[in-house]
């Protein structure tokens, strides 16, 4: 049976190389850094992750690498969503092929506007068709990005329909009263906040974890939190949520691959898929300023 995942987990940047491939070499050293270094869990090809941007091909190969690099796979989650139910099946077949513990899937993202039973029809022909015996689904609700929104009615659906598969969700919203409303009508639901900006206060709300972006390089300070006891954990969460807005002050993903490209004094992970584009000169220097000696300091690595 497959682990429900939990606690702190990156949503993975992905390196590129020079044919805007990714590198799997420094994606697989990334990711054993990060479960060394604060890290339960890592989500590879999420948002972060680019994923959307990356070919299917590219996006099975990299999973592939991820397979048979020796990293934990009952720590890792795979992004299997698409706009196309054939693709979505696809990728969560793969995924479970590959032996990842959790398939985190959008809705399908194109159009807008869909009810609540085309979001449904959806994930039910990709759950019978992927069959996934070996892997949970995790539902990804980023309505900034998708203009869909996973509803409470619709999740107690999913659950009821299919369960022991349908385990979880990521709400990139960060909307705590859906999270609250989920965890009171949905026993052993995982609900997973997209940042880790109040993390300690999740976790006594009930929440699995995070799934975050930043946490690509705010490891050790959200295990910090996370891992708190009620004493300290109101400093720890405070450290941490002054980094994530200090970061996402600029374009998160460039912000994020800047901090890394900075820390590994390496620019190559500076390299990002079309539409988006690195940090400018200006706003390096203002993200940098902004984060100050913590920038220089070997907990940020």
């Amino acid at each position: 049976m497959a682990k429900i995942l939990g606690g702190v987990m990156a949503a993975a940047i992905t390196p590129f190389d020079r044919r805007a491939q990714p590198h799997h070499a420094r994606y697989i050293s990334h990711c054993k850094s990060l479960l060394e270094n604060g890290c339960d869990g890592i989500n590879v090809l999420g948002t972060t992750g680019e994923a959307n941007s990356i070919g299917l091909a590219d996006r099975f190969d990299l999973m592939d690498a991820v397979a048979s690099s020796g990293l934990p796979m009952d720590r890792m989650m795979v992004g299997t969503g698409a706009p196309a139910v054939e693709d979505a099946i696809r990728l969560t077949k793969h995924a479970q092929a590959c032996g990842f513990a959790g398939a985190l899937v959008l809705p399908p993202f194109y159009y807008k506007g869909v009810s609540d039973d085309g979001i449904f029809a959806f994930l039910a022909r990709l759950i019978e068709r992927a069959d996934p015996r070996r892997v949970k689904i995790y539902l990804y609700n980023f309505p900034a990005m998708t203009g869909l929104w996973y509803s409470v009615p619709l999740i107690e659906r999913l659950v009821a329909e299919f369960p022991g598969i349908v385990a979880g969700i990521k709400d990139s919203a960060n909307d705590r009263d859906f999270q609250r409303e989920l965890l009171k009508r949905i026993p052993k639901f995982a609900v997973f906040p997209g940042t880790e900006g109040y993390i300690a206060d999740a976790k006594r709300d009930g929440c699995a974890g995070c799934i975050s972006a930043s946490v690509n390089v705010t490891h050790r300070e959200a295990q910090a939190a996370w891992s708190a006891t009620d004493s300290d954990s109101a400093e720890k969460q405070a450290r941490v949520a002054h980094l994530r807005t200090t970061i996402q002050s600029q374009p998160l993903i460039p912000a994020i691959k800047a901090i890394k490209s900075r820390i590994e004094q390496n620019d190559k992970w500076e390299r990002l898929l079309p539409p988006l584009v690195p940090l400018t000169i200006e706003q390096r220097g203002q993200l940098f300023s902004a984060l100050g000696d913590w920038i220089a300091q070997p907990a940020a690595v």
